[in-house]
């Protein structure tokens, strides 16, 4: 092998390496966050247990202590990537019935009260 691009080789496996380590969820989504991640996880040589090692470190806390918390037992990169999105859903769904019952909840109270032949 030239020298010259296997020095090149590990350049940009280096390069690919700081790009993944940059890559934080923050505020974003987790399908957004596992798309940027996919994305530099391409070339950086990492894979199996350091590739989970990189992921857990770079999502949310919140969706992380749930992961941890969860009964699955997560090894490959793929379980973890499903589990995330699915408790992330969840997640959002939980909170769209939680303002959905509030939304009901506030109704109830405005609506006038029907009387089912109690006397008032």
């Amino acid at each position: 092998m030239d020298i010259r691009k296997e020095f090149r080789e590990e350049d940009k496996e280096s390069v690919k390496v700081a790009e993944l380590r940059r890559v934080e969820q923050g505020g974003k989504t987790i399908e957004e966050f596992m798309q940027e991640f996919r994305k530099a996880v391409r070339e950086s040589g990492y894979e199996r247990r350091p590739l989970v090692e990189e992921f857990r470190r770079r999502i949310n806390t919140t969706i992380y202590q749930r992961l941890i918390e969860s009964e699955w037992q997560l090894g490959l990169i793929e379980q973890w990537y499903d589990k995330a999105i699915a408790l992330n859903r969840n997640w959002k769904e939980s909170r769209r019935e939680e303002e959905r019952l509030r939304g009901q909840g506030d109704n109830r109270a405005l609506a006038p009260r029907v009387n089912h032949g109690e006397a008032l």
